[in-house]
């Protein structure tokens, strides 16, 4: 899983990596909302985690502009308010959860699984139907018209992940990570040949599917028009 972290205060950013980290998810930290709004133009994350008072604006504000982009990634919000009325007004913008400074490790990484399985439609250790395509991440099979594809370990999961997140752009880094892990030693080029060999081999033209590529930033799977 990859994360980003709205937070200024170090204590509590660290705190919050800490536990990523043993819970083997990839992370970014940023201590102003101009620098998260900046990532969130040409990064991918699959889960946001916003404190509410930041020194140039509130985690709300940040919330707001997200949703009017359409960003739709699930969104903890990690703050020291715990009245009720902030945890609704936060539910109210659009946030998918709410915990109180300072977090339960386990209760944190829980949550943030949750919300990541929900993100995926509950499909993470089940089949995944889209069209005449067919993932069964179980077994790693790919079928396409009933019919099994001959996809090495990489490729299936790379399709998986694109076809869990069709519509949605999906940066270079977060596929890398999603697909190759934290490897400094995998080379962008590796990702495009990839993305290059299922184009043929799930036949996607032929099915009505694209993968876009967007310069500079990475792939969208998408229906033709």
């Amino acid at each position: 899983m990859r994360v980003a972290l709205l937070e200024d205060e170090a204590d509590h950013a660290a705190l919050v990596t800490r536990a990523l980290d043993q819970g083997g998810h990839s992370h970014v930290v940023f201590s102003t909302g101009a620098r998260f709004q900046q990532a969130m133009v040409r990064e991918t994350f699959d889960v946001l985690i916003l404190d509410w008072m930041m020194p140039d604006t509130t985690g709300l504000e940040v919330l707001d502009w997200l949703r009017q982009l359409e960003n739709h990634t699930p969104v903890l919000f990690l703050t020291s308010r715990d009245a009720e009325e902030d945890i609704v007004q936060a539910l109210a913008h659009g946030a998918d959860d709410y915990l109180v400074k300072p977090p339960r490790q386990g209760e944190l990484l829980a949550r943030l699984q949750a919300l990541k399985r929900r993100a995926d439609g509950g499909s993470g250790a089940g089949a995944l139907t889209v069209g005449p395509y067919e993932f069964d991440s179980q077994l790693s099979v790919a079928r396409l018209h009933g019919q099994i594809l001959e996809l090495t370990q990489r490729q299936f999961e790379l399709a998986l992940v694109l076809f869990r997140n069709t519509g949605r752009l999906l940066s270079r880094q977060y596929l890398l990570e999603a697909v190759w892990g934290l490897n400094d030693t995998v080379q962008t080029r590796t990702l495009d040949i990839h993305i290059s060999q299922l184009r043929n081999q799930l036949q996607l033209a032929d099915n009505g599917w694209r993968i876009h590529s967007v310069y500079a930033h990475g792939y969208r799977l998408e229906p033709l028009v």
